[in-house]
């Protein structure tokens, strides 16, 4: 039986003992009734993984031995960035835990000129903590050991600025009259610029072309803006990445 995997921000050191963090005590404690002796898996985010057993419980406190401290190559050759415009309801949970099963190393959040959320910093910072709190989740159940970065959400042209410095190898923008030039044979790093439910408008798809994207489509449909970011961060690890075809 596979061990149950739980992220921790502590230091993963061969013979340590350590108490988790509330949220994965509760778990271990409450949810799976865990028990004393039992094995679990731990991860710290960048990269690290170890096993460990479980010497305490006692309420929201976990005490656990480390041991058998490793490195297991999980992460995709491709080294991809997605940019992706703000949306309502729990469409940028969906994204953003889906994009990391699929091996999403940087989620960039962006307000485009149709972007229908508008919210204060208070509650971009909020939002910024919960979609790092499901990447944590969809690290745990995918097997990954190292947690993509999330970026504080920001404004298009700062966004688009950011991309034009970044030393990526392939900047696509997914757009639906995108001329599909030929792709590269090998690509090793891509950000992937995806829109708002209403699209991008003509200056700012002018403006993506001006920062060095490449206007790209899918398919012969128009994806939905939580469909179409997944759809090409699987294309894109199919081609270059780890998945298999």
């Amino acid at each position: 039986m596979l061990r149950p995997r739980f992220f921790t921000a502590q230091a993963l050191n061969e013979g340590a003992s350590i108490v988790l963090e509330k949220e994965p005590s509760r778990h271990i404690a409450k949810a799976l009734r865990m028990r004393v002796e039992d094995s679990l898996c731990l991860f710290d985010g960048s990269g690290v993984e170890a096993h460990a057993r479980i010497t305490a419980i006692d309420k929201d406190r976990v005490s656990v031995d480390v041991r058998d401290v490793s490195e297991p190559p999980r992460e995709s050759p491709l080294y991809t960035v997605l940019v992706i415009a703000l949306s309502r309801g729990d469409r940028m949970d969906t994204i953003v835990q889906k994009a990391t099963e699929l091996g999403v190393r940087e989620i960039w959040p962006m307000i485009s000129e149709r972007t229908g959320v508008r919210l204060d910093a208070d509650r971009l910072a909020k939002k910024r903590d919960h979609w790092e709190r499901v990447a944590i989740s969809a690290c745990e159940q995918c097997g990954r050991n190292r947690l993509p970065l999330i970026a504080a959400p920001a404004a298009y042209a700062d966004t688009l600025n950011k991309a034009a410095q970044h030393d990526a190898a392939l900047r696509l923008i997914l757009h639906p009259m995108g001329n599909n030039s030929p792709l590269p044979e090998q690509c090793l790093s891509l950000i992937l610029l995806v829109g708002p439910e209403g699209g991008f408008s003509d200056a700012e798809v002018t403006s993506a072309s001006d920062a060095g994207f490449m206007a790209f489509q899918l398919g012969p449909r128009i994806l939905r803006t939580e469909t179409a970011p997944l759809a090409g961060l699987a294309v894109a690890q199919a081609r270059w990445g780890d998945l298999s075809t």
